[in-house]
């Protein structure tokens, strides 16, 4: 037996923190008969954190911890503990974690984890099955080569920089398919900033959209994303796709007067519906009471422009204040989609927002789609559109129609 990633199980090292001589020794049996070979156990947190330790000080006789089942409820130190401890001391173990204790603390510690920057499984309620136990190491990675601090820096981009990678037109648009769940249908694209940097090659928008958002100089680069946006949108329609294209706003722009004649005047000039254009705002700049970017996003809904609230859930709005806003689309934050499908917690709340969607007659876009259990357990669910590496990266311009094509033959 292998994982996906066709690294032998076998060869794989594994340790199991569990107080519970029992539940220890049921899950050494099972691994076993899923062909694992090295299986470490311990009795509480500090045995186990021992063990990491002496992995990681012994360089003669070192033994990589690959994987670890790690029980919450230990005596001497808590599994809660041991996993602060692992993210301090940098550790390149998978985890899955484990309890008797219920769903909603196991997700409570799942998300601390992961916001340590641990490598979380999965996690399950005792007692496991072999099924389970299977299908949670298929999801295990090996990690990349530790990278030098020197390989690891990223340039520090000045506003000025910007500002010159913007005169020399080093920007562009690359586009994110967004798919049907119910057919399969390829029906639009978000587009998304990149920087074509002579020196560092494609730099993503993390590097220069903070910059500028701070500098309060969004400007030039949302115009420049939306006329290449347009531009493709239409060079998509003359060969017969007739894709929708997605542009997000910033609330700088939003905040521009006339802004919505603006855009319609850009539109006109390529002779195309405004109907295939959506402009996205995030929860957060949704909720603003700012006069003159509710003007504009009311006015570009009049003209026919689809609006998409995007990263909902991440913000403490209401629908109320949601309301506000014309939008047909509600994006739903990755945060709830990834995990979902193995998560009860968040199966509820994933739902919740999908129902509230279908309520309102709006549209529902489920974003970080990353497996086949995502897309299945959304499409199952009823959800709209999907988007995210399970379906593609994003691509530049002309990449589209080929991947589009190649795309089709799977429905």
């Amino acid at each position: 037996m292998t994982n996906d990633s066709q690294t032998p199980i076998a060869g794989l090292n594994f340790l199991i923190a569990e107080d519970d001589e029992f539940q220890r020794r049921w899950l050494t049996m099972m691994l076993a008969k899923l062909g694992v070979q090295n299986i470490i156990e311990a009795d509480n947190g500090r045995t186990a954190l021992r063990l990491f330790q002496d992995e990681g000080n012994d360089q003669r006789a070192r033994r990589t911890i690959d994987i670890a089942f790690i029980d919450l409820n230990m005596p001497d130190m808590d599994g809660i503990e041991l996993v602060r401890h692992l993210a301090k001391g940098h550790t390149q173990t998978a985890i899955v974690l484990t309890t008797a204790l219920g769903s909603s603390l196991l997700f409570s510690v799942e998300t601390m984890s992961k916001a340590y920057g641990i490598d979380v499984l999965g996690t399950f309620e005792k007692p496991a099955t072999p099924e389970l136990l299977q299908e949670l190491i298929a999801r295990y990675r090996p990690p990349q080569r530790a990278r030098s601090k020197v390989d690891d820096a990223r340039p520090a981009f000045t506003p000025d920089d910007i500002r010159q990678g913007l005169e020399a037109a080093q920007f562009d648009a690359f586009y994110q398919p967004k798919v049907e769940l119910a057919t399969g249908k390829v029906t639009a694209v978000e587009a998304f900033a990149r920087w074509r940097h002579p020196q560092h090659g494609i730099v993503p928008p993390s590097a220069f959209i903070p910059v500028l958002e701070a500098g309060g100089d969004m400007e030039a680069l949302t115009w420049l994303i939306i006329e290449r946006a347009v531009a493709a949108c239409r060079a998509w329609h003359d060969i017969g796709l007739p894709l929708s294209v997605s542009i997000n706003l910033s609330a700088t722009a939003l905040a521009e007067t006339g802004l919505a004649e603006r855009i319609l005047a850009h539109i006109e000039q390529h002779k195309l519906d405004t109907q295939y254009i959506t402009f996205e705002i995030t929860e957060l700049i949704a909720m603003t009471d700012v006069p003159v970017c509710l003007e504009n996003l009311a006015r570009l809904r009049m003209k026919g422009f689809g609006l998409s609230v995007d990263d909902y859930g991440t913000s403490h709005s209401n629908m109320q204040q949601l309301l506000r806003i014309p939008f047909l689309d509600l994006k739903i934050d990755r945060s709830f989609v990834a995990g979902a499908s193995h998560n009860r917690e968040l199966r509820i709340a994933l739902r919740s927002s999908l129902e509230l969607a279908r309520k309102l007659h709006r549209n529902s876009v489920a974003v970080g789609v990353e497996t086949r259990d995502d897309w299945d357990l959304l499409r199952d669910m009823g959800c709209t559109y999907a988007q995210g590496y399970y379906i593609a990266r994003p691509m530049e311009r002309d990449a589209i129609p080929a991947w589009i094509k190649e795309w089709s033959h799977f429905f």
